[in-house]
């Protein structure tokens, strides 16, 4: 990792008038993986509904590239460069695998290239080539994850935004969803990552965060927040 990519300070967001995120401040660094940790409503997905342009926050900056990003509405952010992968994997079940891939290559950015993106996501995920003309809600959650995360590279990302990947899913599914994230920082795409599962996202993470009751608590490597005994008593069962 070379350089910040995503910089957030003073992030404030919420639900009417419930806030739910307090004085959010972290950073992205281009090409690695960046986790945010925490229980169920500690605001994780709150945050990445705010990257995205699904939720307007009550106040905080956020640049990406140096550039202003909440003043660009949620297309626009994707067109740009930012994709999110949202938790429950959101695919379209009444249309085919290669449907759903497709339909992430509507921005204007990926359209011309949505074919040799097409290939490079079937290279990735051999079973979704296998199953392209399946119907997904046919496709197990496993498999409806791994179309989820094909959709989003469909998108020609520069920063992929993951909530929550391995939400639900059987352990075996879970250690390939990994393998998946890893392969994929390994070819230089940069990931921030929402997880509960704070043993092996940490041990993944380049740099981690973790949230309680929507503020940032603790920070450091993957390898300093796996060490911390607040963190190993609180999250990791130790």
């Amino acid at each position: 990792m070379t350089d910040t990519m995503l910089h957030v300070a003073g992030l404030n967001a919420g639900y009417g008038a419930v806030q739910v995120l307090h004085d959010i401040a972290f950073d992205v660094a281009r090409g690695g993986v960046t986790t945010l940790i925490g229980a169920n409503g500690a605001g994780k997905t709150t945050i990445m509904k705010v990257l995205a342009g699904l939720l307007a926050p009550m106040s905080g900056t956020v640049t990406f590239d140096g550039a202003d990003l909440l003043r660009l509405a949620s297309h626009d952010r994707v067109n740009g460069g930012v994709s999110l992968i949202p938790e429950g994997r959101m695919v379209f079940p009444g249309m085919s695998v290669e449907q759903n891939l497709r339909l992430g290559a509507i921005a204007p950015a990926a359209r011309a290239g949505h074919d040799e993106a097409l290939q490079d996501v079937f290279r990735r995920f051999p079973k979704l080539k296998e199953r392209r003309a399946q119907l997904a809600g046919l496709l197990s959650g496993g498999e409806q994850q791994m179309l989820a995360l094909g959709r989003g590279l469909m998108a020609r990302p520069r920063l992929i935004l993951m909530d929550e990947p391995t939400l639900g899913l059987a352990p075996v599914m879970v250690k390939q969803v990994f393998a998946t994230i890893a392969e994929l920082r390994a070819a230089g795409f940069t990931i921030l990552l929402a997880e509960q599962n704070a043993t092996v996202a940490l041990e993944l993470a380049d740099r981690a965060y973790l949230l309680e009751n929507g503020r940032i608590v603790q920070a450091g490597t993957g390898p300093e927040l796996l060490g911390s005994d607040d963190v190993r008593r609180a999250y990791l069962g130790m």
